[in-house]
């Protein structure tokens, strides 16, 4: 026991002696601790590249050489000192210096919040102002329409939220949110002359090229969603060709392949290749000019006296699944809005009824997002849709189809979008009443590949022709590419008839409908005035007495031809006396 606490003592002392002596440390370099964090009792605190150094020290307060530490004598901060030489030098490495290129957002960002969507559109402009005639002459055009610059941006409010939100995600300039303004006035309905659809006006082809669904039941063009994603991939795909917004702009309007052409033609010439430099169409001309006009008016509205509708930082509309076909009235009547704006934010359905096969995701108003869900959740109103799809098994008349279908005519028409003096083509994917006993929901794939296929109304035209010799059915059925078994009807007669030559045969030729034609050919007509009063009626009679008139003048220009021939091979004499007789 005696020798336990004696032991145990000669440790206690032992182990005071060594904590007492000083460590080595590095020099004070600009990195160190400063004197203020060291402890009194000589024990330095060292950085971590301090600390991964091979060779100890002396401390700043010890002379420049001291007594080593025993290997075998490992204090707490020796313990510290060796796991630090593990650890990568990092916190320290110097910072090298890069250019704007290398910088990972172009602008730094603000810590106060935009005060609405405008300001965050200012925030995020990143294109290269554009100053010429040009662009004042547009500033004035708007400047003296105050109520359209409302109108417009009061219309943009349902959409600009979700365009600024996909161009921050995607790093591009913000100003391309009001490429709308140029395109469409944010009017999703829009069609223009050539046929270009939808708030960011798709060409059909261009719209397929990127993926935009276009069939009888929608049109993805028109597509809030759809066509933002669309038109902003191919601004970007734009931007990588040409390395300039302008360009990429001016393509957007033109064509990339027109502006292509451009800037080679400049090249070739020895001529500078920007936007103001190129030979092209005054609609683009005047199209990048016109965005640099919209953007100068939302960058200083007081300047221009313009009057910006408030919108506010935060979402308009929110997504809803619907798993059932829905007509759009009763879709708007759950959501508690308007038909109106119910259209406005889901302008792709182009008829009467949401198939969910194929538009499984409607828009909705924020706030009325959740009563939409509560109030389908407690429908119990019957029938969600009363509308189905019918395939026409065969090319029918309009007619035909209503009375087939249990619908009007009329009816028929406007629900489908017909036209006049059209008919439905076999396979055509037509909207009709939906029976109260049909529970099936239109298919997958007829909700995403119905079309609608029209063709002009035929009417068939008695001719009366002459056989050939060696002629029977079949050779003049291939003639006058009518089938055999009609013609032979039509002459009363088998199939395999011969004819004999120059004998008289009766053909119905098709011949497409128009005017009154259609109109007789359609149906009856209850009185004959009707025809004299219909519009195209005198336009046909002049076309009628103008085509006697030429039938009539054939002879007396041959005649007259005739004359000339015999004038021209007739001696002198005779043609002076003709002339003479042509002055009489």
């Amino acid at each position: 026991m005696t020798l336990l606490k004696i032991f145990c003592i000669t440790t206690l002392l032992w182990l005071t002696a060594c904590s007492s002596t000083p460590l080595s440390a590095p020099p004070v370099a600009r990195d160190a601790v400063p004197p203020a964090a060291q402890a009194q009792d000589g024990i330095a605190l060292q950085s971590s590249r301090n600390l991964g150094s091979a060779q100890p020290t002396p401390t700043p307060h010890a002379s420049p050489v001291s007594t080593p530490v025993a290997a075998s004598v490992l204090t707490p901060v020796d313990i510290a000192a060796s796991a630090a030489l593990a650890r990568p030098d990092t916190e320290h490495t110097p910072l090298a210096v890069i250019d704007i290129a290398q910088a990972p957002s172009r602008v730094v960002t603000s810590l106060v919040p935009p005060v609405d969507l405008w300001d965050r559109i200012r925030r995020g402009y990143a294109m290269p102002d554009l100053q010429n005639n040009l662009v004042q002459d547009r500033e004035q055009w708007y400047v003296a329409r105050p109520d359209y610059i409302f109108r417009m941006t009061d219309r943009s409010k349902k959409y600009l939220f979700h365009i600024v939100e996909e161009l921050e995600l995607r790093n591009m300039p913000t100003e391309l949110a009001l490429l709308p303004f140029i395109e469409s006035a944010f009017n999703p309905q829009a069609v223009s002359g050539a046929k270009a659809a939808g708030m960011w006006q798709f060409m059909p082809a261009t719209g397929k090229y990127f993926e935009l669904k276009q069939n009888a039941f929608r049109d993805d063009r028109r597509d809030v969603l759809a066509s933002t994603r669309a038109a902003l991939d191919y601004l970007d795909k734009l931007y990588g060709m040409f390395g300039d917004w302008h360009l990429a702009l001016a393509a957007y309007n033109w064509g990339e392949g027109s502006v292509g052409r451009a800037i080679a033609k400049n090249q070739r010439a020895g001529l500078p290749t920007g936007y103001p430099d190129l030979n092209m169409p005054m609609e683009t001309r005047f199209y990048v000019p016109k965005l640099q006009a919209i953007k100068n008016i939302v960058s200083q509205p007081d300047v221009f006296n313009a009057k910006l509708p408030l919108i506010e930082n935060h979402p308009y509309f929110e997504t809803v699944t619907i798993r059932r076909d829905m007509d759009v009235t009763i879709a708007a009547r759950l959501a508690e809005i308007s038909l109106e704006d119910f259209k406005a934010l889901n302008p792709s359905v182009n008829r009467p009824v949401i198939l969910a096969a194929g538009t499984p995701q409607i828009l909705l108003p924020w706030k009325n997002a959740e009563i939409f869900q509560t109030n389908l959740d407690a429908y119990s109103g019957g029938r969600l849709a009363t509308w189905t799809v019918w395939m026409a098994p065969s090319t029918m008349h309009p007619a035909e189809v209503a009375k087939r279908v249990g619908m009007s005519e009329a009816e028929l028409r406007h629900v489908n979008a017909i036209p006049p003096r059209m008919v439905v083509r076999a396979g055509s994917s037509l909207l009709v009443p939906r029976s109260s006993s049909m529970q099936v929901d239109v298919s997958e794939k007829v909700a995403d590949n119905g079309q609608l296929s029209l063709g002009p109304e035929i009417v068939l035209k008695r001719t009366v022709v002459r056989a050939r010799k060696g002629d029977n059915v079949a050779s003049m059925a291939r003639r006058y590419k009518v089938n055999a078994e009609q013609l032979a009807q039509w002459n009363k007669t088998s199939v395999s008839a011969r004819f004999k030559p120059r004998q008289q045969v009766v053909v119905m030729i098709a011949v497409r409908a128009t005017g009154a034609t259609a109109r007789a050919a359609s149906g009856p007509i209850s009185a004959p005035h009707k025809v004299a009063a219909h519009p195209t009626a005198p336009r046909q009679a002049a076309r009628t007495k103008t085509a006697q008139r030429a039938v009539a003048a054939k002879p007396m220009r041959r005649a007259a031809a005739s004359k000339k021939t015999a004038v021209r091979q007739a001696p002198p004499r005779a043609k002076a006396t003709k002339t003479r007789v042509a002055k009489r």
